[in-house]
This record gives structure tokens, sequence and C-alpha cells, in this order.
């Protein structure tokens, strides 16, 4: 029953898009990216998220052959409790454009989520996130499948401000509990995720919770359920409309994260990269793993000949 009517909502939006004017289409083109953002808002919330009037949301409702918007609103929670797998998702999203614009289209979107997520950020909770971070005896961070790249980066890079970060490694939910065992009220915790929501992320901020920890939370709505034990919420879009997750805007914010603590702790970071630039020149660190441009050809340097040179002797 539930995919008939997820089938005919979508057939109906299929069918009826050509004939949309400017305004319906953006309300489509929208809903199919955000069907499950625009089940929670009102006519006139809708409205106001896409651009256009309340009665243009009831028109386009009642032109698809719904009961005003109501019956409308109905129909896209039996599309949500279906979850469009992933092909489908790629099928409705990109299902009307052409090969050539692919890349157009995929870079306006992200474009999008970045100034949907600056329009809507709240700015009390970045800086309380900052403060969080900056007071915390420890900083946990942890984000799994598709996030654990955005976890990795933050990781890397809170590790050149501060010297109490440990990212949590997800390989079972038995090592995830064991590396957040000493975990008291004086921690915080990172956590990252978007949909799929990882239950794995969802149980280390619970723990954490239990432990009375600090709970950050990155993710893409307050609906999201790992807000559910956090009091500090950083919200970017990342609307997934293919097999693709758009992980643009988080990592904008989490960019925005890095540079404020790094003004907050300037000598700390100058000092931390200055012993860096000593150690790298001390133990050679890029001697082999650097690229020389010279007139206008990539050499490599002469640490890269030489172990190239043994390499091939190696292999011959």
């Amino acid at each position: 029953m539930h995919s008939r009517n997820t089938n005919e909502l979508l057939k109906k939006i299929e069918e009826n898009y050509d004939g949309f004017s400017k305004r319906q289409k953006l309300l489509a083109d929208y809903v199919l990216r955000n069907y499950d953002k625009a089940v929670f808002l009102t006519a006139a919330k809708l409205g106001e998220t896409v651009g256009v009037s309340e009665s243009t949301v009831v028109r386009f409702a009642t032109e698809l052959g719904y009961k005003g918007y109501p019956g409308f609103q109905k129909a896209l929670e039996e599309l949500v409790r279906t979850k469009l797998n992933s092909i489908q998702r790629m099928e409705v999203t990109y299902g009307r454009i052409t090969q050539s614009e692919i890349l157009e289209s995929v870079l306006h979107s992200d474009i999008d989520k970045i100034k949907l997520t600056l329009a809507n950020i709240d700015q009390n909770a970045f800086e309380m996130a900052v403060d969080t971070i900056l007071n915390a005896r420890r900083i946990y961070i942890v984000g799994i499948r598709s996030c654990a790249p955005l976890a990795e980066f933050l990781s890397f890079y809170l590790n050149l401000i501060c010297d109490n970060v440990t990212p949590v490694h997800t390989y079972g939910s038995s090592e995830i509990f064991e590396q957040m065992i000493r975990m008291n009220e004086e921690d915080v915790i990172i956590g990252i995720s978007f949909p799929r929501y990882s239950m794995r992320t969802l149980k280390a901020l619970e723990f954490a919770s239990n432990r009375k920890a600090k709970v950050i939370t990155l993710t893409d709505s307050i609906h999201s359920p790992i807000t559910l034990y956090s009091s500090c919420n950083l919200i970017a879009r990342s609307d997934m409309a293919s097999i693709v997750d758009s992980l643009v805007a988080p990592l904008s914010v989490i960019n925005a994260l890095v540079v404020a603590l790094c003004m907050k702790k300037q000598k700390d970071v100058i000092h931390t990269l200055e012993t860096l630039e000593e150690i790298w020149d001390e133990y050679q660190v890029y001697s082999s793993d650097e690229l020389n441009l010279a007139e206008d050809r990539v050499a490599l340097t002469p640490g890269d000949l030489e172990y190239g040179e043994d390499e091939g002797k190696s292999d011959e």
C-alpha cells in the first residue's frame, strides 16, 4: 500500500511537471529533494522556504489532485514512511536532466545547501560549541559510514589546536564504549550523523549523555534522532538526492569551527605549527613525498629519485 501511494505521488509530480508554472516547478523540485523536511512544514512555511506564496502551495496541491494542502501532506507522510531507496532518489532527482547538465546541477545544489545552512544555522549554538570544546578536559569525535571522513577531518585539525582529542574508531559497538570508558562530565563528544542516521553514533551519544559529558551534534535537522542527547546542535543541509551524500555544507561548518578555535588559541597553534615544521625538517617527512614545479614541468626531489631507483631494482 505504501509503495503504491508513494509511486502515485511521484508519478503525479512527474506527469504534471512540464505544465507547472515557474513557481510550481520550484515547489516540485524542493519537495522531490526534501520530502523528509517538507512533511513537517505548514503550507505557509513551505511557501516561505521555497520563496512562493501560501496560495501557490495550496494550488500546487490541488493541481496534483489532492483535497487541499492536508491531502498533499498525507501523501508526503506516506512517501517519508517508505524511505525511498538510493536508486529511486537518483531517478526522481536526476531523471529530467541530461549528462551535460549533471556537473552544473550538482554544484548548484551544493551551493544552495551552503546558502540554506548559512541562513538557518544558530550562531549562539556555534559559539557555545566553540566554548565547550575549548573548556573540555577531553574531546571525543564520532562519525560513521559517509560521516567518517568528516570526523577524521575534524580530528586531524583539532589535534593541531588541542592536545586532548580522541577520535572514536567505529569498527564495532563494543570498541566504541571501550574507547569512551573514562568519559565524564568534564568531557565533550562531537557526534556527526546525516541520513541515513547511524545507530552506533546514537548509542555513543547516549553513553556520553549518561556519563554527564557535554554533547555537540552536527546533523541535518532538529528532527534528527541524535539531537535527543544534545544541548548544542549545529544544523547543516545535506539532502541526499542520490547515492551520494552531499557533505559540502557540513564540511563548511567544520571549517568554521576549526577557524574559530584557531582564533581563540592563536599562540598555541603558532607554536604547534612551528614545532611541526622543525620536526618535518629534522625527519625529512616531506623529502620523498613532494612534487616540485621546475620550468613548467614536475620535477621529483632527489629523495624521490633515489627511492624510485631502489624500488626499480627491487622489482627486477
